[in-house]
C-alpha cells in the first residue's frame, strides 16, 4: 500500500455518505467500466446502525476446512499481523475464504475484532463467516460478510498482501473502499482525488432538479408532472455534463 492519499478530513467527509451516493459520484468522473468494481453478488451488512465505512483495502485468504494450514506455519498468525500493522489506515481487510460457498469456520470474533482494531482496522469484507457479533459490534468493528456461524474451524492466515476475489469483486491491497448496508464499491486510484466533489455535487444535483420535480406534485394534472419530471431530468443532465463532460444516469 501507498502512503495515505486521502486526508482524514477527505475520508470522514466521503463517510457521510452513503455508498450508491459515492457510486453516483464516481461514475461521473471515471473512464472505467461503470458495471464493474463493486460487489456482483448478496452480502450482508451485520452492523448497519454503524453507517458506511471507508479504507485501505489489506487482503488475506483463509480456508478454515482444511486443517493442514496451522500446521504448514504456525507463525503465520504473527507474520500477518507484522503485515497488517506495517501499513497506513484507516484499514479495511479483505477476507477470500476459500471453501466458500460452503463456509465451515468464521476469521472473525471478538478477540479478532479487537486486535485489528488495535491495528488500525475499521471493519472488515468477507465471503466467509463471522462469530460474536454482539462482541464485534462493541468492538466498534464493521462487516459485511455471507453468515454467521458457531466455530472458528482451521482459520489461519494462508497468503497475505494479494489479490483476493470476494462477492464477485477483484480487490487489490492498498485501494480505497466505500461499504455500507447496499454493499461494496473499489474505487480506482486515479479517480480518488475527485471522488468527494463528485458525490456532493451529484447529490446536490438530484435535490436541486429531480427530487423537488417529484415532491411537487400535489395537485398537478398528471401531464404536466410528468413533463416537469422530465425538465428535470433534462437540467440534471446539462448540469452534470457541464461540470464532468457526461450526464450520468439522467
Amino acid at each position: 500500500m501507498s502512503e495515505q492519499r486521502l486526508s482524514c478530513s477527505e475520508l470522514l467527509k466521503l463517510k457521510r455518505w452513503n455508498t450508491p451516493t459515492v457510486y453516483n459520484g464516481w461514475e461521473a468522473i471515471t473512464n472505467q467500466d461503470i458495471t464493474k468494481g463493486f460487489n456482483t453478488e448478496e452480502t450482508r451488512d451485520f452492523m448497519p446502525q454503524m453507517g458506511p465505512m471507508i479504507g485501505y483495502a489489506v487482503t488475506v485468504q483463509i480456508e478454515p476446512g482444511n486443517p493442514a494450514h496451522p500446521r504448514n506455519n504456525p507463525n503465520a498468525w504473527s507474520e500477518y499481523r507484522q503485515y497488517v500493522a506495517g501499513l497506513p489506515g484507516p484499514k479495511i481487510v479483505v477476507v477470500q475464504d476459500l471453501d466458500a460457498p460452503r463456509v465451515v469456520g468464521a476469521f472473525w470474533g471478538e478477540v479478532n475484532s479487537n486486535i485489528h482494531r488495535a491495528l488500525g482496522c475499521v471493519g472488515t469484507i468477507t465471503d466467509g463467516a463471522i462469530r460474536d457479533l454482539d462482541e464485534m459490534t462493541n468492538a466498534g468493528f464493521k462487516a459485511l460478510a455471507r453468515r454467521m456461524c458457531v466455530g472458528h474451524a482451521y482459520s489461519t492466515p494462508v497468503r497475505w498482501g494479494c489479490e483476493v476475489e470476494v462477492f464477485g469483486c477483484t480487490v487489490r491491497p492498498g485501494q480505497l473502499i466505500h461499504a455500507d448496508k447496499h454493499g461494496f464499491m473499489v474505487i480506482p486510484h486515479e479517480d480518488e482525488r475527485r471522488l468527494l466533489d463528485a458525490a456532493r455535487f451529484m447529490d446536490d444535483n438530484e435535490c436541486d432538479t429531480l427530487i423537488p420535480a417529484a415532491r411537487s406534485s400535489s395537485g398537478k394534472p398528471m401531464q404536466e408532472l410528468l413533463r416537469e419530471i422530465d425538465a428535470a431530468g433534462k437540467q440534471f443532465g446539462i448540469h452534470a455534463k457541464r461540470t464532468f463532460g457526461n450526464s450520468g444516469e439522467w
